[in-house]
């Protein structure tokens, strides 16, 4: 019954709501969309390696439709919607016995994304001497189900701040490099621990670096890093990533593809992503 109440409330939100970030990159950058006006962003990941250390399972994960919504409700306010449709899983390798009960046919399984709901907020703009600086915060549901292997099912809430500079001016006028950072906290339950939970440090950096008017070069490292003493509850493991790509502007669309390194023990060992965003002309007026 909650599972079909969340998906009811992404679906019904996403009718208004857009995502966060700058495809390829998972790092958050401060740039709000204007006001009235939706971005939405679709793409496909293919990563190898990958490892569920709540279900124990190891394989090559294909996510089809990773969809990313933003709209701008203010000049400096947007809400925010992320997550992929569907997420296949290829097993290579299975734990036995598994820590959770799994109902899986096959060597394969799929399931739907835990999708996250968020708000981001411009709070001091950039000048010549001071970095933009902005928060975001929200909410992961729990969209999954774990028999299926790929999700936790779980509730995970998170606030980051995020920090951003601009170097250099193109003849357009445009920047040279846009250089952006976040540092948060994310509250992870543990899945099979009761009135559990761990505080994981997120974290990540980005650059932005502008060839000419139509392609970008982009590249980030992002992770989370747990931060008890000892091994984090299944589930709630440090993940770190490595992404180097390319985003590309043709015909009122931004193309953009990226190739994906883990870092660690528990993230993917490489990966590509592909996707394209497009930022809609104003539905509606917003009050100043």
């Amino acid at each position: 019954m909650f599972r079909s109440i969340s998906l009811l409330t992404v679906l019904v939100v996403s009718a208004f709501a857009t995502v966060a970030q700058q495809r390829p990159l998972i790092t958050d950058d401060i740039d709000i969309t204007p006001p009235g006006s939706i971005a939405v962003s679709a793409g496909a990941d293919f990563l190898q390696n990958v490892k569920f250390p709540l279900s124990g399972l190891t394989g090559d994960l294909t996510r089809v439709a990773d969809i990313r919504i933003r709209q701008g409700f203010a000049s400096n306010v947007e809400i925010q919607i992320e997550g992929s449709i569907q997420n296949y899983l290829a097993i290579n390798s299975q734990k036995l016995p598994s820590p959770i009960a799994l109902s899986i046919n096959g060597n394969s399984t799929h399931d739907f994304d835990d999708f996250t709901i968020s708000t981001k907020i411009r709070l001091l703009s950039e000048t010549d001497k001071r970095p933009a600086v902005g928060i975001k915060f929200g909410f992961q549901m729990p969209n999954t189900d774990q028999a299926k292997g790929i999700g936790t099912n779980q509730i995970n809430i998170f606030t980051k701040f995020i920090v951003q500079k601009r170097f250099g001016v193109r003849p357009t006028g445009s920047p040279v490099a846009n250089i952006y950072g976040n540092i948060g906290l994310g509250i992870m339950t543990a899945p099979l621990n009761d009135f559990t939970q761990n505080d994981v440090l997120l974290y990540g950096v980005a650059g932005i670096f502008r060839l000419n008017d139509r392609i970008n070069l982009a590249s980030e490292i992002n992770g989370r890093i747990n931060t008890r003493s000892g091994d984090a509850p299944l589930g709630t493991e440090s993940m770190s990533q490595f992404r180097v790509g390319a985003q590309i502007k043709t015909s009122g669309l931004r193309f953009d593809t990226a190739a994906i390194f883990g870092i660690g023990k528990y993230s993917p060992r490489t990966g590509v992503t592909f996707g394209v965003t497009y930022e809609t002309p104003p539905f509606f007026p917003i009050a100043k």
